[in-house]
């Protein structure tokens, strides 16, 4: 019998949906091409059940034959992700406040757009400023870790703290290992000096001489969405600059929830049926 279908006593049973969905995660960087039998034995599904699963996923365009039996992702994904370009109000209100702030920084940065995804954050837009630049991690789609970074950071700092406690329980020594604390209280009371400042900065924690400094961004119902984030060279970097560019960035975020919001109201006005 196959192991998904009998979750441990306590557990919630996971539904076909979940099974379904589970199969376009194991298409990865590392893994991109899969047969139905390799997939079956990776998700602990019986041939059958994992056959239908491909079957399903290959009709709407999500996965696609590569060979005679083997799958890769499928052109539905690129479908989705110009949708996404086009209507993700982040990136609606983000892109033109990105544009505008880059001036603000000296040569060779970068600004990011950044939501939480998962565990982990994602980066959903970056913008290089003028001159040579460094490498930077944070590149659009790429997951990062969550603990690790300003733009992760800020982000984890405005989670709920029934969130928090989860995450201290699984990732304990990684929070340690990020410098967050080493206990439930002084991890609690890193995190509150963060929402105080209302900021974070790091430097080289994901990109050896790269310095980041960011800021949350809030959803229209006040739940921490996202971030916004200058990468600057720690070459080119000082107190002043420093100094300038955390309240252009913490401003900056703040016209991307004002501009989400004109976003959304733009949207329910068309959805609105006119009166005859």
């Amino acid at each position: 019998m196959n192991k998904s279908s009998n979750p441990a006593p306590g557990l919630p049973k996971e539904s076909s949906a979940d099974r379904l969905l589970a199969v376009l995660g194991i298409f990865t960087q590392q893994e991109p091409e899969w047969t139905i039998e390799e997939a079956a034995k990776r998700l602990q599904l019986s041939i059958p059940t994992a056959y239908r699963y491909f079957k399903s996923l290959a009709r709407v365009g999500l996965i696609s034959a590569f060979s005679h039996a083997s799958y890769v992702l499928g052109p539905a994904i690129i479908e989705l992700d110009r949708q996404v370009r086009l209507g993700d109000p982040l990136l609606i209100g983000g892109r033109p406040v990105m544009e505008d702030l880059i001036q603000y920084a000296n040569e060779g940065a970068v600004m990011l757009l950044c939501r939480v995804f998962r565990d982990r954050v994602i980066c959903v837009h970056q913008l290089m400023g003028q001159g040579p630049q460094g490498p930077v991690s944070y590149e659009r789609g790429r997951p990062m870790p969550l603990f690790r970074g300003a733009s992760s950071k800020i982000i984890l700092a405005h989670m709920p703290m029934r969130v928090l406690k989860r995450l201290f329980s699984e990732h304990g020594s990684e929070i340690k290992d990020a410098g967050l604390g080493t206990s439930w209280e002084a991890f609690k009371k890193s995190l509150a000096h963060m929402r105080r400042l209302g900021s974070s900065t790091s430097e080289s924690e994901i990109d050896r001489g790269r310095l980041g400094i960011a800021a949350p961004i809030f959803g229209p119902e006040g739940a921490i969405l996202g971030s916004l984030t200058f990468v600057l060279a720690v070459s080119n970097a000082n107190d002043a600059l420093l100094r300038r560019l955390i309240p252009i960035v913490k401003a900056g975020a703040h016209e991307i929830e004002l501009g989400m919001a004109e976003v959304r109201a733009a949207v329910t006005t068309r959805k609105v049926p006119r009166r005859a």
